[in-house]
C-alpha cells in the first residue's frame, strides 16, 4: 500500500474512535506494518496479511481500549503475539511503561526490531509463559494494567491477568462477540481471584460489520498465592 493512501485510511478509522494521530504515530504505524508483512513470510505471526485488513483488525482493533488506559501507566500484553494491542498502545501512547510477553523467542525476535525501528523507549519484552510470570516476585502484582486479545476464555484468562495486577489496577479483556455466557461462567474465578468486572464494552469495528467486547475486570483484593497454577493447568481445569 502506497504511504499517503496508508496515512489517510489509518487517521480516517482512527477518527472514528475518536483518536487523532500525529505524522509522527502514522510513520511508526507504517513502518510496524512493512516489518510485519515482511517477517511474516519468514515467520507465522499473523493471517491478516492485506494492509486494509492490518489497518482494521489489528491497528484500530487494539486502539479501541486506549481510553481504558491512563497516562505513564504501567501495562503488561499477556500472548502478545505479533504485538496486539501493546505496541500500537505504545506508539500512541508513548508515556505508557509497556511489557510485551510471549513464550515463543521467535515473536520476540520480531518485537525488538519493531521496537528498535520505531524508537520506541520504555518498552520490554519478557519471555515467559503466563503461569510462570505471574508467580514470579518481580512481576507479581506490580502492574497497572493487564491486557490480551484473544487468548482464552475469560475464566482462564483471569488467572493469567489477575495475578500480574496491584489492587486498585485493572484487566482489559479484548473478546469477540456473544460474550455474555462466558461472562457468567467466569464470575467465580474472577472473584476467587480478587477481581470484579466493571464495566462490559459492545461495540462494531469501524467500516465493518466486526462485533467487538472489552471487559473490563477492576482488581478489588489480592490473588491468592496458589494462583497462578502451574503451566497449562489453568486451560486443562479452568476454575468453574
Amino acid at each position: 500500500m502506497e504511504k499517503e493512501k496508508f496515512f489517510y485510511e489509518l487517521e480516517n478509522q482512527a477518527s472514528k474512535i475518536d483518536i487523532n494521530l500525529t505524522q509522527n504515530h502514522l510513520n511508526k504505524f507504517y513502518n510496524y506494518m512493512n516489518l510485519l508483512i515482511d517477517w511474516n513470510t519468514k515467520i507465522n505471526l499473523t493471517a491478516i496479511t492485506e494492509p486494509e485488513e492490518i489497518i482494521k483488525k489489528h491497528f484500530i482493533d487494539s486502539l479501541t481500549i486506549s481510553k481504558y488506559i491512563e497516562n505513564n501507566s504501567k501495562l503488561i500484553d499477556v500472548g502478545t503475539g505479533a504485538g496486539f494491542p501493546g505496541i500500537p498502545i505504545k506508539i500512541y501512547k508513548e508515556d505508557v511503561k509497556v511489557s510485551l510477553l510471549d513464550a515463543l523467542n521467535k515473536r520476540l525476535n520480531f518485537l525488538n526490531e519493531v521496537i528498535e525501528e520505531n524508537k520506541l523507549e520504555n518498552i520490554e519484552t519478557l519471555h515467559f509463559r503466563a503461569e510462570e510470570i505471574g508467580r514470579n516476585k518481580k512481576f507479581r502484582e506490580k502492574y497497572d494494567i493487564a491486557t490480551s486479545r484473544a487468548v482464552a476464555q475469560l475464566n482462564i484468562l483471569a488467572e493469567y491477568l489477575l495475578p500480574l495486577v496491584k489492587i486498585g489496577g485493572k484487566c482489559i479483556c479484548m473478546k469477540g462477540s456473544n460474550i455474555q455466557e462466558e461472562i457468567e461462567l467466569s464470575k467465580k474465578a474472577i472473584n476467587l481471584l480478587g477481581g470484579e468486572i466493571e464495566k462490559v464494552e459492545e461495540f462494531i469495528l469501524p467500516y465493518s460489520d466486526i462485533n467487538r467486547s472489552i471487559i473490563i475486570i477492576r482488581k478489588v483484593n489480592k490473588t491468592p498465592e496458589k494462583y497462578p497454577r502451574k503451566p497449562g493447568t489453568p486451560a486443562k481445569e479452568p476454575i468453574v
